[in-house]
């Protein structure tokens, strides 16, 4: 998309909801994802459960966490949600903050919107990350997934529907940025538009659904600047 595309966007967007793990930072980028999978299954396994062939060989933790909702045992869910959250808690503070990342909350702030966080990633990370880049002042409200309950993860639109709510806001002002297509889906089904962020060579493809797509998070810094002229 141009960057006049993308100003049209940003310029009814009085709320922006940021995705946390991409456009805010890399969560994992020094304590491993595939590590932690690691740690969730033997976590599983320990309570008898068997794991099937796909989640054996899974490097995303969230997609073991999410496997937890197949089981129909609400004790082991929460073993392994509590596991999870602290493994998070810990990588936020070695995570790796996306370019641009501050200063597309900051900016969005300056220009009079509001901003938070709709995430499949713990509150307490977020809040964690957040603190610690001194960033909590701007971000109202954190919404990460619901606790023991993975199934609504996004793109169930749980998380992004209470952030609207929240928020006060109406669906129509509202654009959500996010570096998955369970993003965009989350958004549409709540109702309100997305930009798909394309971290990754093969994610453009992806977001065609998506009302504009960016490869960094530098074209938002600039739409919020041409908004401002």
């Amino acid at each position: 998309m141009t960057a006049a595309d993308l100003a049209k966007v940003i310029d009814r967007a009085g709320v922006i909801l940021l995705d946390f793990d991409g456009p805010v930072c890399s969560i994992f980028a020094q304590h491993p994802a595939s590590t932690v999978a690691h740690q969730l299954r033997r976590l599983l396994v320990d309570q008898a459960v068997t794991l099937p062939p796909e989640i054996l060989a899974e490097r995303d933790p969230l997609a073991v966490l999410r496997f937890t909702a197949t089981l129909g045992r609400p004790a082991v869910v929460r073993l392994v949600e509590e596991a999870m959250t602290r493994e998070e808690v810990t990588a936020a503070r070695t995570a790796q903050p996306t370019p641009y990342g501050r200063e597309v909350i900051v900016g969005a702030h300056q220009t009079g919107r509001r901003v938070a966080v709709v995430s499949n990633n713990s509150a307490g990370s977020v809040h964690a990350y957040l603190a610690a880049r001194r960033l909590t002042g701007y971000i109202h409200p954190v919404v990460g997934r619901p606790e023991a309950a993975p199934e609504r993860m996004k793109p169930d639109p749980f998380s992004v529907l209470t952030a609207v709510r929240e928020l006060g806001a109406e669906p129509a002002e509202c654009v959500l940025v996010g570096d998955s297509t369970t993003d965009i889906e989350a958004a549409h089904a709540a109702g309100i538009a997305a930009i798909g962020y394309a971290n990754k060579p093969g994610k453009r493809e992806r977001f065609s659904a998506a009302e504009g797509v960016i490869d960094s998070m530098a074209e938002l810094v600039a739409a919020f600047a041409v908004d401002e002229l």
